[in-house]
């Protein structure tokens, strides 16, 4: 398979092209012509001609390496969206396993934790795995505490309530974390928001 062309050698091709036109256009010019074909075509029509033509076909190659050129940038944007953003749906499917780890050992008491303790350790131990393989792939929890400010770009209301001695608009209950996926939000944090205090 023979090397691709370079610009240069696209170009080299065209002018010799050309150049090879021109000179059949002068041997063409040098042979005896009647009166009617010298009045139409002047003695420069020829060479104006393949300017003409050779601009056009210079126009050409510009646009199709112009699209080229395009075409291999959209290519590497894609190569990189899809490298960094192609397991989004994988992680989202495991979130479910985070949470559900995070609810058993949120409802282990001290009593079962001295009857249970190597299970609750190795449940420990998994979901401590889990998230160092999130954080290879670029996921990273969003765990707001309650008294943060709601932020409608990583939070999720699930409820408002009126709380006293709390502002308007804070976290009072965190229910579930949310994630992040790089930049991209994969999941946000389902909380409870204070509304307007009681009076």
């Amino acid at each position: 398979m023979s090397d691709p062309k370079t610009e240069e050698d696209i170009f080299a091709e065209v002018d010799a092209e050309i150049a090879a036109e021109e000179e059949a256009a002068a041997a063409e010019m040098d042979e005896p012509i009647g009166p009617s074909d010298s009045a139409v075509d002047g003695p420069g029509a020829g060479v104006d001609a393949l300017v003409a033509e050779r601009d056009e076909l210079q126009d050409r190659l510009m646009r199709a390496l112009a699209e080229a050129e395009n075409i291999r940038k959209r290519g590497e944007r894609d190569r990189r969206e899809a490298e960094q953003y192609g397991g989004s749906k994988l992680a989202r499917d495991m979130l479910p396993v985070f949470d559900n780890l995070r609810r058993a050992l949120d409802a282990i008491d001290e009593p079962s934790r001295d009857v249970a303790g190597g299970v609750i350790e190795g449940v420990e131990l998994t979901l401590r795995e889990l998230l160092n393989v999130f954080g290879k792939h670029g996921i990273r929890p969003i765990a707001p505490e309650v008294g943060d400010v709601f932020d409608p770009q990583l939070h999720q209301a699930m409820f408002e309530a009126p709380v006293p001695n709390v502002p308007k608009g804070c976290i009072v209950q965190v229910m579930v974390e949310g994630f992040e996926l790089h930049d991209r939000l994969l999941r946000p944090a389902q909380v409870g928001v204070s509304s307007t205090p009681a009076s």
